[in-house]
């Protein structure tokens, strides 16, 4: 089966009292998504604070999950401020022993097609490692539409997969009507999963996976299974119902800090974030505990 086939989390940086990653619960954490069902890892995006991580810090992340994923899991999220960086954040990658990397536009600066592209084929060009394009214009300012993707996998080989963030799942039919079966579709919207899976997405760059790794890869199945004309559609909405209010956390600007709140409540991270962020407080914190709490006591009447 295909690297990209199945639910791959974007996981969380946990830090210590004293800013630095805990390396344990990282090499817990990842063990965790592996052995509930989870065909890869995505270490260093920007749920995993990687804007915040040093050199130093994002090899030794890698080193860890490479360690506990193997050689065929890992695909890191390589984005930096200059194409430079990028490039050789990339290598890095590759020389850690990662299966794939996952190309973002650089930080900050969002400008042409012209300039937006020789970047991406820089960073794609670092490597021989498949590549994984990841379109997010809500969050980089850069949206890459199906004829400018098609125009990377044309000059690349080892472009394999799009992530698609844009939040229009309409993007995954264009997609294919662009590329046909060239390149492997994932959603990267926690909340638009079913319907992407329905358009013909493979795959599945998860957020809440982090809390709930068994949940989400049973969502993914089912959706798949229903998506082929042979699932249980009642089970699929059941569980679809249940999981949206949480799923909704990963789409809005704190979605870090309310995705490492949910883990702290499952017993499986900690809240602390690194700044700019800061733990959620208040009113803002309250409402997030009751729609995480309320999800909590509906779990075990599904799962008893």
């Amino acid at each position: 089966m295909s690297m990209w086939h199945g639910v791959i989390p974007a996981i969380t940086t946990r830090f210590n009292h004293d800013g630095s990653v805990d390396h344990g619960f990282l090499a817990e954490h990842c063990a965790w998504m592996l052995d509930a069902g989870c065909v890869g890892i995505v270490p260093l995006g920007s749920l995993g604070e990687g804007a915040t991580l040093s050199a130093a810090e994002k090899r030794a992340i890698l080193q860890t999950c490479v360690k506990v994923a193997g050689s065929n899991s890992v695909i890191p999220g390589i984005a930096a401020l200059s194409t430079a960086e990028s490039c050789q954040l990339a290598q890095i990658a590759a020389a850690e022993g990662c299966a794939g990397l996952m190309v973002l536009p650089p930080y900050l600066y969002s400008t042409d097609w012209r300039e937006m592209q020789a970047h991406m084929s820089a960073v794609i060009s670092a490597t021989e490692l498949p590549v994984m394009i990841y379109n997010n214009p809500v969050a980089y300012r850069t949206d890459f539409v199906p004829s400018q993707i098609a125009e990377l996998a044309q000059r690349h080989a080892n472009v394999q997969a799009v992530k698609e963030s844009s939040t229009d799942v309409r993007r995954v039919t264009a997609i294919r009507a662009e590329l046909g079966q060239r390149l492997e579709i994932l959603v990267g919207v926690d909340d638009a999963i079913v319907e992407g899976i329905a358009a013909g997405a493979v795959g599945w760059i998860a957020g809440l996976v982090n809390a709930f790794p068994h949940e989400s890869v049973e969502l993914f199945q089912l959706a798949q299974a229903v998506a082929a004309g042979h699932g249980d559609r009642a089970r699929l909405d059941e569980i679809y119902a249940w999981f949206l209010p949480l799923l909704r956390l990963d789409t809005v600007p704190k979605f870090v800090q309310l995705i490492k709140l949910t883990q702290a409540m499952v017993g499986m991270g900690s809240e602390t974030v690194r700044a700019p962020r800061l733990e959620l407080v208040g009113v803002e914190r309250e409402a997030a505990v009751s729609v995480i709490e309320q999800a909590l006591a509906r779990r075990q009447e599904l799962w008893p």
